[in-house]
């Protein structure tokens, strides 16, 4: 569970207070994960050499408030520009704190849409049930969202949609997150049946990194790169995943394997944090 401190989050209204602290402890829940192929977790700095669970931790403290900040903006009926300048300011925020690291851009702008949903689903009545913290960025963003991403200038992420054809996290968030609802959701939820918290939250990484175009990876390893984490994770997953004897040996086999092929899947660390908050949402189990 998050320490308390790193979630505290400056006042605004209950809800936007309580999305804002389930956004970090989702952060933080993946963040302290392991095995975690490639990723930095408690145990080492996978595949970074410019980085370490420290600097996350510092990034996650400068954040805390962001997350509040947006769902309070998403409750107030805020356009896509609105959001989008909250997201730059946390990001100015997070490089701040890291001394120019990137730890979080991805989950800045994704959980934060997220979080801004879900202010908006609050201050509705609307549920959060099934996809519709989804459909509701799909619904009231997703044109900005698209428009905007026309409009980019170059990052990393950027880059490996234009040069290889991906399918970004710009394009996901304007189809209202289909591989996190239809996909990484349903695979977290039918793990947790199946186990404990931190061996579930480990199959719905593998899950996701079996299937998601991870920029990531395209960027540190180009398409190769990419297939290779892949096959990797399909052949865990085939092989029983977490139910399986010895699962832990593999998943730290191919933990050693990124880390000497330089790869990160930070694209499946994005997304099974969204998995781990809206679930939080629905449950407040993964804060339990």
């Amino acid at each position: 569970m998050i320490p308390a401190s790193v979630a505290v989050a400056p006042r605004r209204s209950s809800h936007a207070a309580i999305i804002g602290r389930a956004a970090v402890r989702a952060l933080y829940t993946e963040l302290a994960l392991s095995p975690k192929p490639g990723l930095v977790s408690p145990l080492d700095s996978g595949a970074h050499d410019d980085m370490d669970m420290t600097t996350f931790m510092r990034s996650l403290f400068a954040l805390r408030g962001y997350f509040c900040a947006i769902a309070a903006a998403g409750a107030a009926g805020a356009d896509f520009t609105d959001l989008q300048a909250l997201g730059m300011r946390a990001e100015r925020r997070m490089l701040e704190a890291t001394r120019g690291i990137n730890t979080h851009r991805g989950a800045i702008f994704s959980l934060g849409l997220l979080a801004g949903a879900a202010g908006w689903l609050h201050a509705e009545g609307q549920s959060f049930a099934g996809d519709a913290l989804g459909r509701c960025i799909a619904r009231r963003w997703g044109g900005a969202i698209v428009r905007a991403g026309e409009q980019a200038g170059s990052s990393h992420g950027v880059e490996a949609v234009r040069r290889y054809g991906a399918r970004g996290a710009r394009e996901e968030a304007a189809a209202g997150f289909p591989l996190l609802f239809d996909f990484a959701l349903p695979t977290l939820v039918h793990s947790l049946a199946q186990g404990d918290v931190e061996t579930a939250l480990v199959q719905t990484l593998f899950a996701v990194m079996a299937e998601l175009d991870d920029t990531n990876l395209l960027h540190r390893g180009g398409p190769k790169g990419l297939a290779f984490v892949r096959a990797q994770a399909r052949a865990f997953l085939e092989a029983g995943g977490i139910e399986a004897v010895g699962w832990q040996d593999r998943a730290f086999a191919l933990h050693h394997a990124c880390i000497a092929r330089r790869l990160s899947p930070g694209g499946a660390a994005d997304m099974l944090a969204a998995a781990a908050f809206a679930h939080d949402l629905r449950t407040g189990a993964m804060g339990a």
